[in-house]
Formats: structure tokens, sequence, C-alpha cells
């Protein structure tokens, strides 16, 4: 999604999802939290669809190029993280969502419905199972 476009869309379906589901909120938990419920999942079903899209991100010829090596091997480390990530499932996907956005262990548990323990387990589980993919896909640690 590096597009400004693509995420103005998935900000436009969150609030969508949150205005139309609005009548469904229990109170059961904070406001926040069930906000926070819907959009994570508003971004998993969008980043679904997305997947199923063909590739249209092309390098556009009138665009620069940098000869910055640092800068070319941080994107290509992205580029090896953004293509492993789209192979785990939607929880694995929430559970790195969540751990990149600075959330604990507490509050991943919380938003996704799990234990905080779970949460720690699960998160370590596909982070290890992110390193594998990665690994085979050919990037050296």
């Amino acid at each position: 999604m590096d597009e400004p476009e693509d995420r103005e869309d998935l900000f436009q379906e969150i609030v969508l999802q949150l205005w139309k589901s609005y009548g469904t909120f229990r109170g059961d938990s904070q406001v926040s939290t069930w906000m926070y419920r819907v959009a994570v999942n508003t971004a998993l079903t969008f980043f679904k669809k997305e997947k199923k899209k063909p590739d249209n991100a092309r390098m556009h010829p009138e665009m620069d190029i940098k000869d910055d090596t640092d800068t070319s091997h941080k994107e290509t480390q992205l580029d090896y993280f953004y293509k492993a990530v789209q192979q785990l499932n939607q929880v694995e996907k929430a559970l790195i969502f969540l751990f990149l956005e600075g959330q604990s262990h507490k509050e991943i548990g919380s938003n996704l419905g799990i234990t905080e323990v779970n949460a720690r387990v699960k998160l370590n589980r596909t982070k290890d199972k992110l390193q594998e993919i990665i690994k085979k896909q050919g990037y050296e640690f």
C-alpha cells in the first residue's frame, strides 16, 4: 500500500465500516477497543482483496532513481518483509500489525480477544515464521 490513494481508500472503508456497524456495538468493551477491532478487521479484508489484484506497481521511466546503497538495502529488506507478510494468515497479519504499532502483549491480546500469554506465544511464533519465509525467499540476514 504505497500509494496515497490506497491509504485514503482504506481510511474511507474503515470509517464506512465503523458507521455501518455502530448499531451492533454492545458496550462490552471500550469504544476505542471496538473501533480498533473494526479497523483491523477492515484492513485485513482490504489487504486480502488487494492481494488478489494484479501487481500494477511498475516503475515509471520519469521517476528519479537514487543511487544510495543504504536506502536500496532498506528497500530490499522491506520488500522481503512485505512479501513474507502477505503469506501469513489473517490473525498472524493482525499480530504483526499491532506489534509494529507498538502495542503491548496485553493490548494485542485485548484487541484480538485472546489472553496476554497467548498473544505473546502467537507473536513469537509469527516472528519465527516470518524469518523462515524470508529465508526461503533467499534473503541473507
